[in-house]
């Protein structure tokens, strides 16, 4: 059985991504919250690896 896009894991991965981006200055490659921006991507990438893996398994 193919199953869908996993929605949940695609939408957080949206949201806490572009939090992330708001908080990262180009300009002098900082960013304003340190140890937040630890945990936004950490959580980025835990939802493109369960993505990533849910995709992959589907496709078998």
């Amino acid at each position: 059985m193919k199953k869908g896009f996993p929605f949940i894991p695609g939408i957080i991965a949206i949201i806490v991504g572009v939090a992330l981006y708001k908080q990262i200055d180009f300009q002098n490659l900082t960013v304003e919250k340190p140890a937040l921006s630890v945990v936004y991507l950490l959580t980025v990438i835990f939802c493109v690896v369960v993505i990533v893996r849910s995709s992959v398994n589907n496709k078998r």
